[in-house]
């Protein structure tokens, strides 16, 4: 049997057994539970007057988690010593480094399907200790969010928890990026949080970083000296914007959404505008979209300014964002608005 079967199989025994123990608020790694639930869930939390966040971070989760009291936890609930030995041989069972075997005291293995199960096991622990003190939590797999009504009350949570995690788990608290803050200085899945003054409630939104990931990504998709062609760069940029709706498509983000469409046609007016190349061809392919003479004539030589072109009036004309649908580029804010519709 391969290694992956194994996994497979134990987890198999595993999730129906420890499925009904796990918490109502943890989301990670779990069927039919997902991101979005968590930040539902969170907003929630906020609107019912907890505005205060206590942000845990455990550093390098996966690679510090005891194999001794992780196994001590599975030994209350399973009681096949076969199952037992299995789980303990698939942590142990090492890792390679630089072609090099090394033994694996702690840890467990990245990668394989069983790894999550496990860590939803040992967190389970960090679940009912936070349910036992009457807290409003949220955890996705090691992100951890816990919500209280003040700051001195934020403070005390964090202290007490952390205690609890490094003495009673073994596990290892990032004081420098655990925090408390408030929900607008929250980055949690990905998402940022603002106040709504106008529904006088807790929103959520694309984090900052998320959407400078977004647009890099972009920009890399949309370069002019990539070396393939217009189709293949809409094809990958459609991926991208389905992708990132689909996972954000319970923020708020019209205006993100215009802003976006708007970079997205203009960056690929300048890819099709250097694949013109010569003044000739640009005057003709102008005029085929219904630019006048003259005027395709003095915008065909305006020299090698291409950003300075693809910005002005002609060029939004000659390709629209009707011409750039029909050529198969999906946009952003009618994708969004599809998906709010459906979700």
């Amino acid at each position: 049997m391969t290694d992956r079967f194994v996994q497979q199989a134990i987890a198999q025994v595993l999730t129906p057994i420890y499925e009904e123990q796990f918490h109502d608020h943890s989301y990670g790694f779990r069927p039919n539970r997902c991101a979005q639930q968590a930040i539902l869930t969170a907003l929630e939390m906020m609107n019912d007057g907890n505005e205060w966040i206590v942000d845990i971070d455990l550093e390098k989760f996966f690679d510090t988690v005891n194999h001794d009291k992780l196994m001590t936890i599975i030994g209350r609930t399973i009681k096949d010593g076969d199952v037992i030995s299995i789980v303990r041989k698939y942590l142990v069972s090492g890792i390679m480094i630089d072609d090099e075997y090394e033994d694996s005291i702690v840890g467990t293995p990245q990668g394989g399907n069983l790894s999550p199960l496990l860590a939803n096991i040992m967190l389970n622990e960090l679940d009912k200790e936070m349910e036992k003190r009457g807290l409003n939590f949220v955890r996705y797999a090691d992100d951890c969010i816990i919500m209280v009504g003040s700051e001195m009350s934020a403070n005390r949570v964090m202290r007490n928890i952390s205690r609890f995690i490094e003495e009673k788990l073994g596990l290892k608290v990032n004081m420098t990026k655990s925090k408390v803050d408030r929900p607008q200085g929250l980055k949690y899945l990905g998402f940022g949080f603002y106040f709504d003054t106008r529904a006088h409630q807790y929103k959520a939104k694309p984090h900052a970083k998320s959407v400078a990931k977004f647009k890099k990504r972009m920009k890399e998709l949309t370069c002019r000296s990539w070396g393939v062609s217009n189709s293949y760069k809409v094809m990958k940029l459609n991926q991208l914007i389905r992708g990132w709706i689909n996972y954000f498509k319970i923020g708020s983000m019209k205006t993100l959404c215009k802003e976006m469409d708007a970079r997205i046609r203009c960056r690929l007016r300048m890819c099709i505008w250097k694949q013109w190349k010569t003044p000739q061809n640009r005057i003709n392919n102008l005029i085929k979209l219904g630019v006048d003479k003259d005027t395709a004539r003095i915008t065909a030589y305006t020299g090698n300014r291409i950003a300075y072109v693809c910005q002005r009036r002609v060029m939004n004309f000659a390709i629209n964002k009707e011409r750039l649908t029909r050529f198969g580029l999906v946009s952003m804010l009618d994708y969004y608005t599809e998906r709010c519709v459906t979700c």
